[in-house]
């Protein structure tokens, strides 16, 4: 156990570290970075929730303590194998020890300096490159592929000859012709390694790996390109420019949109296993359209030349394929060359959730870093990653196109083929019957037992997993696709030879769904849903109830995880149900509070408008109230008038927001509606489902920013935004300075929780608690543990909602020099159990009634609102 003195001298160490921040760091920064640090420091299996609001230069910050922490880390290892080198020969002559020593010290310094003398040499090279605007080179797909015939015209659409499961060898390059395995063995990729010494860059065995959005990712390597931090293996840092090496795995998309689209139309596809089965079937000889991009002989030297320039320019995705484009090789697998020599490696959230796209790409996770920027979705990410929907008339689109590929071509499937394609057919005819059966169900919705599923035309009686590998190993969902498209082309254009692209993948639909549908049960739930429209369709999906066994494989594989994020409170979900058997001191979160000053901060709970008038509680009970949905109207009139520029109300769903507005737009009396009354105080704009957000956002700001105080220009009005929590304005977008001075949350957006999926959610909550409590500790009675268990369940659908009204709020302070009010228009708001779910800087900002204050100022009323508002937009010059 360390003592008092350890902690103190460590802590002490920490405040003494040079982050390298390009910048001067707020002290927030500093906290984060620390924190950061320490986590990673601190050893195998340490997670990091921390929270720090948008603003704060948190994404900066993540990278300067990784980064610092990770050179730091590689000097001690290569300190601590020297002295073990050293104590392995302490029993010969001192000085033969030190000559050892000293030349294994210079020779992994001369290794390093190699390194980044090559990688300078690229960098003068692309600058050169780029400053002589020389033009790219583009390859002439139609001179690559006019010379090679095709024997047979259907060999694009024809099954490869099937063995049997056990004799088929394993290999994650058993896609590809012998060609393009052997090139790919040659690098690495796949194979034993055979590449020459001179074209060997400097292995890096500990990585950061980060999962954030696209948007963010090109964020992070604009941020890494600021750094210039020390080279670990040198004794003082090196005076040329070391930022890390950084890929990003967003090439694999690249792979097929970008540069193969030529090829074969594949981007068009609709479906990214589509995508996948049209890549590869680009890269057989017996295509007449092969793919002149895929890895072959006369190309390891553009390979290297990509894997070289990536590492040396910190590229973002746009620059990869243009690199590649120019080199003519593919980025996907070019892009994958690089990933030893990388010391970041970028993804997406599906590329680092699933293990199987983690492995294709050969992106291991033991012993690396995983940081996951904006996590506060992570848990839904998850689910979205492994969620399936299948429809009935995809079903029946599925078994049309399947026909039409049996009556070609079934007389040449033989053995394995004829068998699973014969499976596949019961499949989906086995589907169709129970979701036919379903029309005359009395419920709308509900939960379907998968052995029910599974029962018509016994489809239980298939092994379901060899069955799934059999359809994405052959391709099979993309040939019977593309030739179902090729037919309906040919008669469409009257003519042969039309291209084929499937208009809508829906046996791809049909894969997806049967990987959801062979997981245990205990961990999703299968719905059912009746459509509305003239097709009467019924809709089947699947629901990942717990992210805990998904998101398994990163906590245990990972050195350390950082979930970082501007709004991660609450925090405890992402405790208890991505790491729910880590031990309490492994776990270490962190609300950091905001860089702007107190004063540029106003948090009010508005309760009501005056006493008599119905309490703003907008639970799903008593929302409909129409008096109180008029007091709101007259709440946001009044704040219009004292809030300048714009102003944003999140309602709690799109359905609510058009009955707010259908009150508001009636005449109530003498007195004009509310709706006209509105407009003569604000430019109103309201966020409609399906819409166009981008060009309700752009109508926005041109109200607000169109017109500007100064000589001879009329002050603008500004503009009231009416929004929803949850929808396209709530999550990235920038409400900063003029565009947010007060947001306002109506209401309290609970799921709902009558759906059938909520309704799994919380009983699967609530059962698995209930095991935990009873089997963790024997002594607790029955009665305390279902209570525990229910609340446990409760808690998890009120954190629902509290992560949503944080994202929402957040969008309005967006700099240390911006000012907003924040206005929670419910006085459930009031309640301690809710304020301590908002994030600590936003609990910090909340206005607390002057002593001796009665009335409105007391009970949050509308008066005491006014007030507050008046004084805060005095105070900043604006009133």
């Amino acid at each position: 156990m360390d003592s008092a003195d350890d902690v103190i001298d460590v802590t002490h160490q920490l405040e003494k570290l040079d982050f390298h921040h390009p910048y001067t760091p707020y002290d927030v920064q500093e906290l984060f970075m620390r924190t950061v640090y320490q986590v990673l420091e601190a050893g195998e299996g340490q997670v990091g929730i921390l929270e720090s609001p948008t603003g704060t230069g948190k994404s900066l910050s993540l990278i300067c303590a990784s980064l610092t922490w990770l050179r730091n880390h590689k000097s001690t290892r290569h300190e601590a194998a020297l002295q073990a080198a050293g104590e392995e020969y302490k029993d010969e002559p001192a000085w033969l020890v030190d000559q050892l020593l000293r030349r294994k010290r210079e020779e992994l310094v001369r290794r390093w300096d190699d390194r980044e003398k090559r990688l300078e040499a690229v960098r003068i090279k692309e600058k050169t490159l780029e400053d002589r605007s020389r033009k790219r080179r583009r390859i002439d797909e139609a001179a690559a592929t006019g010379s090679q015939k095709v024997d047979d015209e259907d060999a694009e659409w024809l099954l490869d000859d099937w063995e049997s499961r056990d004799a088929r060898p394993q290999d994650a390059l058993s896609g590809l012709s012998k060609e393009s395995r052997e090139v790919l063995e040659r690098l690495g990729l796949g194979g034993p390694k055979k590449r020459d010494e001179d074209e060997e860059l400097l292995e890096e065995e500990i990585k950061v790996r980060g999962s954030p959005p696209v948007t963010v990712q090109d964020k992070m390597v604009t941020s890494v390109d600021l750094l210039h931090v020390a080279n670990p293996l040198a004794a003082v840092p090196v005076h040329h420019r070391t930022a890390p090496p950084v890929i990003s795995i967003l090439a694999a998309v690249v792979r097929s949109q970008r540069a193969a689209d030529d090829v074969g139309d594949v981007s068009r596809l609709g479906s990214v296993q589509a995508i996948n089965d049209r890549c590869a079937e680009l890269q057989q000889n017996k295509s007449g359209k092969k793919c002149s991009f895929v890895p072959k002989e006369e190309l390891l030297s553009q390979t290297h030349q990509f894997r070289d320039a990536a590492l040396a320019t910190l590229p973002d995705i746009e620059d990869l394929h243009q690199l590649g484009k120019s080199l003519a090789v593919c980025p996907y697998y070019a892009s994958r060359t690089a990933l030893p020599g990388a010391e970041i490696v970028t993804l997406p959230y599906p590329l680092l959730l699933q293990k199987s796209a983690r492995d294709a790409l050969g992106i291991k996770l033991e012993g690396n870093v995983v940081i996951i920027d904006e996590a506060h979705n992570v848990m839904d990410a998850v689910a979205n990653v492994h969620a399936a929907e299948l429809k009935l008339s995809d079903l029946r689109k599925g078994r049309g196109m399947l026909g039409v590929y049996v009556k070609r071509f079934g007389k040449k499937l033989k053995g394995e083929n004829r068998v699973n394609v014969g499976q596949v057919g019961r499949v989906i005819n086995g589907l169709t019957e129970w979701m036919e059966g379903a029309k005359n169900f009395k419920q709308e919705h509900g939960i379907v037992d998968p052995n029910d599923l599974t029962r018509p035309k016994g489809i239980d009686q298939i092994n379901m997993y060899e069955l799934i590998q059999y359809i994405q190993e052959s391709k099979l969902a993309y040939k019977i696709e593309s030739y179902a498209a090729h037919v309906d082309s040919d008669k469409e254009a009257g003519k042969a030879g039309a291209t084929a692209r499937p208009s809508s993948p829906v046996l791809h639909a049909l894969v997806s769904f049967l990987v959801a549908l062979a997981n245990p049960s205990s961990e999703g739930r299968i719905f059912y849903q009746k459509m509305t429209g003239p097709l009467a369709d019924i809709q089947l999906s699947y629901l990942l109830l717990s992210p805990t066994h998904a998101f398994s494989s990163i906590a245990s594989s990972a050195r350390a995880v950082i979930l970082a994020g501007g709004t991660m409170s609450p925090f405890e979900d992402y405790r208890n149900h991505l790491f729910p058997s880590l031990a309490a001191p492994k776990v270490t979160t962190l609300s950091c509070g905001h860089v702007i000053p107190p004063q540029n901060l106003c948090v009010w709970t508005l309760a009501g408008t005056r006493p008599g008038a119905p309490p703003f509680e907008f639970s799903y009970q008593r929302r409909g109230d129409r008096e109180m949905i008029a007091e709101l109207g007259l709440a946001v009139l009044n704040m219009c008038a004292v809030v300048p520029d714009g102003v944003v109300v999140f309602f709690p769903s799109y359905g609510y927001l058009d009955e707010v507005v259908g009150v508001w737009q009636q005449q109530r009396g003498a007195a004009a509606p509310i709706w006209d009354r509105l407009q003569t105080r604000k430019t109103v704009f309201r966020e409609a489902k399906g819409g166009s957000s981008d060009e309700v956002l752009q109508q926005y700001t041109d109200a607000i920013l169109g017109s500007g105080t100064g000589d001879g220009v009329t002050k603008a009005k500004g503009a009231l935004l009416l929004s929803v929590v949850g929808g396209k304005m709530s999550e990235g977008i920038n409400f900063s300075d003029r565009l947010g001075r007060c947001v306002m949350v109506v209401g309290l957006p609970y799921p709902n929780i009558a759906s059938p999926e909520w309704k799994a959610k919380m009983e699967y909550i609530e059962s698995t608690t209930l095991s935990n409590l009873v089997a963790s500790s024997k002594d607790m009675r029955k009665e305390e543990a279902a209570a525990q268990a229910k609340q446990a369940a409760r808690d998890f659908y009120e954190n629902a909602c509290m992560r949503a009204v944080n994202q929402s709020i957040g969008r309005a302070i967006r700099h240390r020099g911006d000012y907003a009010a924040i206005v929670l228009a419910d006085r459930r708001y009031g309640a301690e159990r809710i304020r301590g779910k908002l994030p600590a800087w936003i609990r910090g900002g909340m206005a607390t009634a002057p002593a001796g204050a009665t009335g409105d100022e007391k009970g949050g009323m509308l008066g005491g609102l006014m007030g507050a508002l008046g004084g805060f937009f005095r105070g900043k010059g604006v009133g």
